[in-house]
């Protein structure tokens, strides 16, 4: 018997939302009706959601929020999951859908132009001058980045803020910020716009969207995910090339696990064979 297919979905919208708590109850129930698990984040500025389910679920949810005004022409980005991405439904409130820990950002005004998938993969085929700035974690940035990144050094996205006089050679270039969704770019930008950057754009829809559309061209690995899954293709393609590296050995691998020698723990990449007599210092990685 053939198994039923799932989808992992992907999602965020800034909007305000006067009773966060409220919104909370009521959006729990519409993702337990429709058997999802995984996790929506709530908080006065919007919310910031990935969940997994059944492909029917998956759909029938999706038509549900569609319902509503504010997920009207929300992005849902889909990849393939396996069931288990997720082990139970948690729905929260927050301060911040994703902490950026500098305040009230004006994220529908003061946010960059968006460039297409489609307009980043013209940049590249064009050769034009640009960098990419990855706003993701350094680890996320292990598994899979774009040709042309520059890599913050971002141990958690609210560490931007103090990065910022280490970019600022990059004040009068062309920058490209990216991440998994676009979620950070879309607050990230509004800062670094308001710290003098005066080029600066951000991918629409995030690394997920031009994977999707473009695997195998300019974003080079996997996507690191948030998930039980880890890491993903996005878009399984022939002889992708594996960028990861063991943090001892070097071999190109895609195995993440948590080093918790030393603190704060930190995801190192790690391969087969050197796993085996580091067993004692490392345990396989967890989303969060």
């Amino acid at each position: 018997m053939k198994k039923e297919p799932y989808t992992v979905i992907l999602f965020y919208k800034f909007a305000k939302i006067k009773n966060p708590e409220k919104f909370r109850d009521r959006h729990k129930k519409i993702a337990a009706d429709f058997n999802l698990q995984g996790r929506m984040l709530i908080a006065p500025e919007g919310v910031n959601a990935t969940f997994e389910g059944t492909a029917k679920d998956i759909k029938g949810y999706i038509r549900a929020l569609r319902k509503q005004t504010m997920f009207k022409n929300v992005v849902f980005k889909e990849s393939e999951g396996n069931g288990k991405a997720f082990t139970k439904l948690m729905v929260k409130t927050r301060p911040e859908t994703v902490t950026l820990g500098v305040g009230d950002l004006n994220v529908k005004k003061n946010t960059s132009k968006m460039v297409t998938a489609a307009q980043l993969e013209k940049m590249y085929q064009k050769n034009e001058d640009f960098v990419v700035l990855d706003l993701r974690n350094d680890y996320e940035i292990k598994a899979g980045y774009f040709e042309k990144t520059v890599n913050p050094g971002l141990r958690f996205f609210r560490e931007l803020p103090a990065k910022i006089k280490e970019l600022k050679y990059l004040k009068n270039k062309k920058v490209i910020t990216v991440c998994t969704g676009d979620i950070r770019c879309e607050k990230g930008t509004c800062l670094l716009k308001k710290k003098g950057f005066k080029n600066i754009y951000q991918l629409k829809d995030g690394i997920h969207t031009y994977m999707k559309k473009f695997p195998g061209k300019h974003f080079k690995g996997t996507l690191f995910v948030f998930d039980n899954r880890i890491v993903t293709p996005v878009v399984e393609t022939p002889g992708r090339e594996i960028v990861a590296k063991c943090i001892y050995c070097a071999t190109p691998c895609e195995e993440f696990y948590n080093d918790d020698s030393i603190r704060p723990s930190r995801k190192v990449v790690c391969c087969n064979k050197c796993i085996k007599r580091r067993r004692h210092k490392l345990r396989a990685a967890i989303p969060v």
